[in-house]
């Protein structure tokens, strides 16, 4: 690829251990050719041979963090790229073995009321599971799912009409219906702000929840602007803000 070739000869990793976040999934890979200049390239041919070698699905779900680097940039001892698989089973294996039967109750669980004023003078309005943000065990509901509805709130601040507030709450009961907790699909809250709706999901992982907002996007396709996504989130670092705000 542009001159560069990939192979198992010249491919090295190790993996990098985050303080506090055991498992998290950092892979360093180390390329015998490096050159900054056209790193774009190098990175993109590394992406290619592992997307091959791993597989589609287990490259974009098995690791969380990945950097390439040059081969004299090492910290730690080089392991042919040949045994990544084999680390990436055992590691995974870990992981399901440590959180295995786990489940998260949510219904004597104390929620968080949030009001702020933004920049633009529009109210903003959060209602978050407070006693979930604590919890220790937040790397067995790795996926996060952000449902996003967009209203028309001009006339109120940025917030909604009551008959839009009505079918706001109409969608996120339809979404709970789907993803319980007992199931491994735990609401966190929703936030609801400059005419949007945010709701927040961690689930044990993202098939079903994935489905289950086709489903409702199909549904409510002529009352709702409403779009989703799913990402990979063990430790929770996209809701920091609120337990900032909550302590």
């Amino acid at each position: 690829m542009s001159g560069y070739k990939f192979t198992e000869e010249n491919l090295n990793f190790y993996s990098k251990e985050l303080p506090g976040c055991p498992d998290e999934i950092d892979i360093i890979i180390l390329y015998d050719d490096f050159n900054e200049a056209e790193k774009g390239v190098i990175i993109n041919g590394v992406y290619i041979f592992l997307d091959n070698y791993l597989g589609e699905l287990n490259f974009a779900t098995a690791i969380d963090n990945l950097t390439v680097i040059g081969k004299g940039e090492a910290e730690k001892e080089l392991i042919p790229i040949v045994k990544l698989k084999d680390f990436l089973i055992w590691r995974e294996k870990e992981f399901v073995e440590k959180y295995e039967g786990i489940r998260y109750d949510t219904e004597n669980d104390e929620h968080s009321l949030l009001e702020a004023e933004l920049e633009s003078g529009n109210t903003l309005i959060a209602v978050i599971n407070r006693e979930l943000l604590d919890w220790d065990s937040k790397a067995s509901h790795p996926w996060i799912l952000n449902v996003e509805i967009k209203y028309d709130g001009t006339n109120n601040n940025g917030l909604p009409e009551n008959e839009t507030y009505k079918l706001l709450d109409e969608v996120e009961d339809k979404i709970m219906d789907e993803l319980t907790d007992v199931d491994g699909y735990i609401n966190i809250g929703r936030q609801t702000a400059n005419n949007l709706r945010d709701i927040y999901f961690a689930c044990k992982e993202f098939r079903k929840p994935s489905k289950v907002l086709h489903n409702i996007q199909e549904k409510y396709l002529d009352k709702t602007d409403l779009s989703y996504e799913i990402y990979k989130d063990k430790y929770w670092r996209s809701f920091e803000r609120f337990e900032k705000t909550i302590e």
